[in-house]
């Protein structure tokens, strides 16, 4: 009479065994993969830090080399990845937008920049664009990034950017003496009027670890 409900206990007490064995299992592999995932997280977190170190670093080069050729920014020099123009203007006067990462765009008609300089743009569908022939020059290898450039000067053409007839250019504005007094303006002069110096538009791609790439835009001017 004492023996079977003994055995009966001891049959209850595995099933809870079990029970507590597998959600302490379910708990360690729910712990395990909020470890991974936050892992994954602060990589990726560290891996874009990163690229936009690394584009900091590929624009400064990019402005260094606007300086040293300053004598010579009215043509495009597609080697040294420079275009004189906004390169959207066809030469029939039609416009075709510059599509700069491939994904800002859609339709065929867009030009690509040649990220890898292989006349190939592998990383927009083929047919999906007009062109894809805007050379980019390489910085080479930043902290394990692959990095490269390419600049446009903000104007409608090549060419002088101080004819203000054949050529326009974005120009900063400065502040001019066209008010005939305070609060006044005075109508053909202008309060401002453009500076010497035109904008210039640097690209910036960075292709880092696992696959990850990383595009900055810059705007500068030399007055």
């Amino acid at each position: 009479m004492s023996r079977r409900p003994m055995n009966l206990q001891r049959g209850v007490s595995l099933l809870f065994a079990l029970l507590a064995l597998v959600a302490l299992s379910l708990a360690t592999l729910a712990l395990v993969r909020t470890v991974d995932t936050s892992g994954l997280v602060l990589g990726n977190i560290g891996f874009k830090q990163d690229a936009t170190v690394a584009g900091d670093q590929a624009t400064r080069q990019a402005v260094a080399w606007l300086k040293a050729n300053v004598a010579g920014l009215d043509n495009d020099a597609a080697n040294s990845g420079y275009y004189a123009s906004t390169k959207e203007r066809n030469a029939d006067a039609s416009i075709t937008r510059v599509d700069t990462t491939g994904q800002q765009l859609t339709g065929n008609a867009r030009k690509l920049i040649d990220w890898d300089n292989d006349g190939a743009c592998n990383y927009a569908t083929s047919g999906t664009y007009t062109s894809c022939d805007l050379k980019t020059v390489s910085v080479g290898d930043i902290n394990g990034n692959k990095t490269r450039y390419v600049i446009f000067r903000l104007c409608q053409s090549a060419g002088d950017a101080n004819d203000e007839i054949n050529n326009a250019c974005a120009k900063p504005l400065n502040s001019g003496s066209g008010a005939s007094g305070r609060g006044a303006m005075a109508y053909g002069t202008g309060r401002f009027t453009a500076a010497a110096g035109p904008y210039y538009r640097i690209v910036v791609r960075v292709l880092g670890p696992r696959n990850t790439a990383s595009f900055t835009e810059t705007i500068v001017n030399f007055q």
